[in-house]
């Protein structure tokens, strides 16, 4: 496979920030933006999907442990 092109990478990037802007408007609801998550999977290579799928998730997580700081599961720890 081919390196995307400047112009298949500006694309695809746009793909990906329509999609989680709209992700973000309606508090993760992938069903409301189904379309632009189909249109994000159709302008950007799979590995590139699924990397940014990961790294939403990342950060998502370290928001939350920078707002909110790290609270260990109950049960860490018992045997």
């Amino acid at each position: 496979m081919a390196a995307p092109t400047m112009e298949e990478r500006k694309a695809c990037w746009g793909a990906r920030d329509e999609f989680w802007q709209c992700l973000d408007s309606h508090g993760d609801d992938a069903a409301k933006c189904e379309k632009l998550r189909r249109a994000f999977e159709s302008r950007c290579p799979q590995q590139w999907v699924k990397h940014f799928d990961k790294r939403r998730d990342f950060l998502k997580y370290k928001k939350k442990l920078e707002t909110e700081g790290f609270h260990p599961p109950e049960a860490a720890g018992k045997s």
